[in-house]
C-alpha cells in the first residue's frame, strides 16, 4: 500500500500542476479570442465544433450549414463540448476550463502508459514532462479536438498494451519487478475495443488501429487460440460500439458510412493542381458541389479527383508529400495565428528535446518492440497518412503524448538520469 500511495500522490500532484498551467492558458486564450471577436484563435474547425456542441446540448439535428451536412464531423468532440454548453450555455470560458481538466487527465494516462510499457519511474517522468510541454498547455484551451483525441489515444494504447504479455527484450534494462506475469483477459479485449472506438469517435483516422492491433495480436501471441479469441473480441467490441453511429449515417444518407463524409474533400485539399501542402478549402465553397449532388456523392467525387490527380501527376504528388512531411515534423508553428518569434521559441523548446530524447530511446531500447510500437507507432502512422492529406503540427501533437514515454525512457537511460552503480 505504501509503494502504491507514493506514486499515486505524485501523479495527482502532477495533474494538479498541469491543470493550473492549462487553466492559465485557457483564460489567456479566451481573452485573446474575445478581443479578436472569434470563438477560437484558429477559426474554421473550432466554429463548427462549437455549433455542433450547441446542437447536441439543445437536442437539435446533428448537422451543419445549408444544404445540411449530416456526416461532416465525428460526434465525439462536439459531445465533449456539449457538457459545458448544456450547463453554461454559450459562455466560452467554462468550456475551456473543462478542456483544461481533460488535458490534465492526459498526464495521468501518460503515467499509466509509461508504467505499463516500461516502469513506474518512466511513467512518473512521462506524466511530469507532459504536464509542462508548452504546446500541450497552449492547445488544451482551444476548441479543437487535439487534446481530447490525445486523451482517447492514450487510453486505447494503454488498454491495447495490456493485451500483450510483457516479454524480456534483449539488451533492455527495466526492473523485473515491474513485469508481473499475467494472462490478458477477454474483458480487457472488450475494453480495448471500446477505447479504440472512443478515439475513432473523436477523429476517424484511429479506425484502422483496431484491425491492425488484432492482426498483430494473432501473429505475436504465445497461445494462438487465446490470441484469436482476444483479437475477435477486440474487433467485435469495436464494431458494436461504432454501430450506432454507422446506422445513424445509413438512416440520414442512405449509405453505410462508419466514419464521416469529409475524407474526399480533405484528400483533394492535399492532392490537386493548386495544392501547397497547407489547407486551403476555398475550392469547396467556390465549386459548391453540394448544390448539385448529395453529401455522399460529393465525398466520392472529391476522392476520385484526388486519386486521379495523383495517378496522373506522381512527381508533383511526391513533391507535395515531402512538403507535408516538413510541415508535419516542423519544430516551429505553421499556422499564421501563431507566427512570431515567441511562439516559435516556445514550440522549439518543447519539440527539439523531444526529438533528441526519442532518438536516444530508440537506440537504447531498440530490442523492446513493445515499447517502440506503442510509443513511436502512432506518430509514424499519422505521418504516413499525411503523405496524402495536408500537413501540420496539429496532426502530430496528439501522438506526442505517447512519444514522450519513449523520450522519458531515453532520458532515463542516459548517463545523467541512470542510477549509479554501488
Amino acid at each position: 500500500m505504501r509503494s502504491f500511495m507514493g506514486p499515486t500522490r505524485i501523479v495527482l500532484l502532477v495533474m494538479s500542476i498541469a491543470f493550473v498551467l492549462r487553466l492559465i492558458a485557457a483564460v489567456e486564450v479566451d481573452v485573446r479570442a474575445r478581443r479578436a471577436g472569434e470563438i477560437c484563435l484558429i477559426p474554421g474547425d473550432a466554429d463548427g465544433y462549437w455549433e455542433l456542441a450547441g446542437r447536441i446540448a439543445e437536442g437539435q439535428t446533428y448537422s451543419l450549414y445549408e444544404p445540411p451536412r449530416y456526416v461532416l464531423r465525428m460526434p465525439g468532440f462536439p459531445a465533449v463540448l456539449a457538457v459545458p454548453r448544456l450547463l453554461f450555455g454559450e459562455a466560452t470560458l467554462p468550456a475551456r476550463v473543462w478542456l483544461a481538466l481533460l488535458g490534465s487527465a492526459c498526464c495521468g494516462m501518460a503515467y499509466l502508459l509509461g508504467r505499463e510499457l516500461a516502469s513506474e519511474a518512466i511513467g512518473l517522468m512521462s506524466a511530469s514532462i507532459t504536464a509542462i510541454v508548452p504546446a500541450f498547455v497552449g492547445f488544451s484551451g482551444l476548441f479543437l479536438s487535439e487534446t481530447v483525441f490525445a486523451l482517447t489515444i492514450l487510453v486505447s494504447l494503454w488498454t491495447l498494451a495490456r493485451l500483450w504479455p510483457r516479454g524480456d527484450a534483449k539488451g533492455d534494462r527495466f526492473p523485473p519487478d515491474d513485469f508481473p506475469a499475467r494472462q490478458p483477459t477477454v474483458w480487457q479485449a472488450v475494453l480495448a475495443g471500446v477505447a479504440v472506438t472512443a478515439a475513432t469517435m473523436i477523429r476517424p483516422t484511429w479506425l484502422l488501429v483496431g484491425p491492425f492491433a488484432a492482426v498483430v495480436l494473432i501473429a505475436t501471441g504465445p497461445s494462438r487460440r487465446h490470441q484469436w479469441i482476444l483479437a475477435g473480441v477486440l474487433l467485435l467490441a469495436q464494431s458494436i460500439t461504432l454501430f450506432p453511429w454507422a446506422l445513424r449515417n445509413q438512416v440520414v444518407t442512405g449509405h453505410w458510412v462508419p466514419t464521416t463524409l469529409w475524407m474526399g474533400p480533405s484528400l483533394y485539399d492535399g492532392l490537386h493542381e493548386g495544392a501547397t501542402g497547407d489547407s486551403d478549402m476555398r475550392f469547396f465553397d467556390e465549386e459548391n458541389l453540394l448544390g448539385q449532388m448529395s453529401e455522399y456523392d460529393m465525398n466520392r467525387e472529391y476522392a476520385r479527383r484526388a486519386w486521379d490527380y495523383l495517378g496522373q501527376n506522381p512527381v508533383h504528388g511526391l513533391q507535395l508529400a515531402l512538403v507535408k512531411q516538413l510541415r508535419f515534423w516542423s519544430p516551429v508553428p505553421n499556422a499564421p495565428q501563431f507566427g512570431g518569434w515567441l511562439f516559435a521559441f516556445v514550440l522549439i523548446v518543447g519539440t527539439l528535446p523531444l526529438y533528441g530524447l526519442v532518438v536516444a530511446g530508440i537506440v537504447r531500447h531498440r530490442g523492446n518492440v513493445r515499447l517502440l510500437a506503442f510509443t513511436l507507432g502512432p506518430v509514424l502512422y499519422f505521418a504516413a497518412l499525411h503523405l496524402l492529406f495536408v500537413g501540420s503540427i496539429r496532426y502530430r501533437l496528439p501522438a506526442e503524448y505517447p512519444l514522450w514515454v519513449l523520450a522519458s525512457a531515453g532520458a532515463a537511460s542516459s548517463s545523467l538520469f541512470a542510477p549509479r552503480s554501488s
